[in-house]
């Protein structure tokens, strides 16, 4: 008997605004900034990237190269995409 995995997608574990806000600032908290991107993607993938993208006005194929974690976006295209989905970033101390 074999034992069957799929990959592991975080889209289908964000369910509510709870998850998606720790989700968020897990990745935040890592050393790497493209991971918090990634992260971004999966929460706008999660909410709908067709919708994301007529709520910022960028386009799914800029968006998805933001989302790879590839490319370094500027710092208001991030503040888009906070808005956005709903999100804010705070400074705690």
């Amino acid at each position: 008997m074999t034992t069957e995995t799929t990959p592991f997608n975080p889209v289908d574990y964000l369910e509510s605004e709870e998850e998606i806000a720790q989700y968020l600032n897990e990745a935040y908290q890592e050393d790497d900034p493209r991971l918090f991107m990634i992260a971004l993607g999966h929460v706008a993938k999660a909410k709908g990237v067709t919708q994301i993208a007529k709520k910022t006005g960028l386009n799914r194929e800029s968006l998805y190269k933001v989302f790879s974690g590839q490319t370094s976006p500027h710092w208001s295209t991030v503040q888009k995409l906070m808005k956005a989905l709903g999100c804010r970033l705070a400074i705690t101390h």
